[in-house]
């Protein structure tokens, strides 16, 4: 099985198992790997800016010596968390406001290590 499709098994697992409604792998310099974006948008702009904002956050937070956990925009009605995916990639979620963020994001976690594993 190639790589790609490794990935997409496990986000479509994920996606089975918890609240996400989409699930994208990207690269650190922002382009898409694997999983699907949200509907009605711009995938190389969504892609894009996941990479931006999560380099960013590190940034802003490299002072306290502390790792950044993952980024959550709250919006009206739902959630995207940008968690770090390892050295080259990072893991984009969405998912609805009356899901448990906590839980979604203890089971991405689940899948991070395998993720690397196939890039």
């Amino acid at each position: 099985m190639s790589p790609s499709n490794s990935i997409e098994k496990l986000l479509d697992g994920l996606k089975n198992d918890s609240d996400i409604t989409d699930a994208t792998v990207i690269s650190r310099s922002g382009m898409h790997i694997a999983g699907n974006v949200p509907e009605n948008v711009h995938r190389e702009t969504f892609v894009a800016m996941s990479a931006i904002l999560l380099g960013a956050a590190e940034t802003a937070t490299s002072e306290l010596r502390e790792k950044l956990s993952h980024v959550t925009i709250d919006l009206k009605n739902t959630y995207i968390l940008i968690l770090n995916c390892g050295s080259k990639a990072l893991l984009a979620l969405k998912m609805p406001k009356k899901g448990d963020v906590d839980k979604v994001i203890s089971q991405a976690y689940e899948i991070i290590n395998k993720i690397e594993d196939n890039l």
